[in-house]
This record gives structure tokens, C-alpha cells and sequence, in this order.
């Protein structure tokens, strides 16, 4: 999975834990939590949304990797 292949993704999964949030608004580094005003809970389905689109399971260690657009676009496309 290539980086626009991986930020497609993450925006798609964006799209549903946050359906009302403008995500062409979103700064590739901003804090997406801060951002998008997501609770711990919104962040782990985030994460959980995201693990079961790229088929990959994501590790608690790495949640600190998805803390921006640009930073989880890179975790993800460098994972395949």
C-alpha cells in the first residue's frame, strides 16, 4: 500500500467514526484526536476500522504512530 493508498484508507475510516467531521479541512500534522474531537473510544474504533481496511492488526504500542494524517499514512504504507 502505497501513502495516497493508505491516507484513503485512514480517511474512509475517519469518514465513519466521524461521519459530521471536514476532513478536507484536516492538516496532514494535526492531532487527528484534537482535531476531529475524538474520545477514547472514537480513537479506538478508529483503530479498529482502520486494522480491519488494511488487514493488518494494529498494535497498542504503535497508537502513538496515528496520531496525525501524515504520520498514520506513513505507518500503514510502510507496513506492506
Amino acid at each position: 500500500m502505497n501513502i495516497q493508498q493508505a491516507t484513503e484508507a485512514i480517511e474512509e475510516v475517519l469518514g465513519q467514526v466521524a461521519p459530521d467531521a471536514d476532513l478536507t479541512a484536516l492538516s496532514p500534522d494535526a492531532d487527528l484526536r484534537d482535531s476531529l474531537e475524538l474520545d477514547s473510544l472514537d480513537f479506538l474504533s478508529f483503530i479498529e476500522g482502520l486494522s480491519k481496511r488494511v488487514g493488518e492488526r494494529i498494535d497498542e504500542d504503535d497508537y502513538q504512530k496515528l496520531a496525525t494524517l501524515a504520520s498514520a499514512s506513513a505507518f500503514i504504507a510502510g507496513r506492506g
